[in-house]
């Protein structure tokens, strides 16, 4: 039986990778803000113009995401993949999309005729 080649191996682990670094950080700053009792987050998210900025990059970004998700998640068949929408809210984008793209990956993997064996 044929598996996952050794690009799509490669591109998983970074995906994989990316979603625990992004989930460590994102969790570790979170719970850092809520011990602290620096008021509410969304109160925090724009102190000046320049967290402003920021906070806007990073919803277009989540927006396009999100649309990246359903639209690509719809057309190749991905089961489950308003899971990965759900998570972009729940936890983070930062962690949703890679997690998407490694199921989008092995779908794709499938698609060609490999099995999508991880070992």
């Amino acid at each position: 039986m044929n598996r996952l080649t050794g690009a799509d191996k490669v591109l998983c682990a970074i995906y994989a990778a990316l979603a625990v670094v992004a989930l460590v950080w994102t969790q570790v700053l979170l719970v850092d803000h809520l011990r602290n009792g620096e008021g509410g987050l969304l109160d925090n998210l724009t102190p000046n113009a320049a967290a402003t900025f920021a906070v806007v990059d990073l919803l277009a970004v989540a927006l396009v995401g999100v649309v990246f998700i359903v639209v690509e998640g719809r057309r190749l068949g991905v089961r489950l993949w308003g899971i990965y929408v759900a998570l972009s809210f729940a936890v983070a984008i930062s962690v949703a999309l890679p997690l998407f793209l490694i199921a989008r990956q092995v779908k794709l993997a499938t698609q060609r005729g490999v099995s999508p064996v991880v070992e």
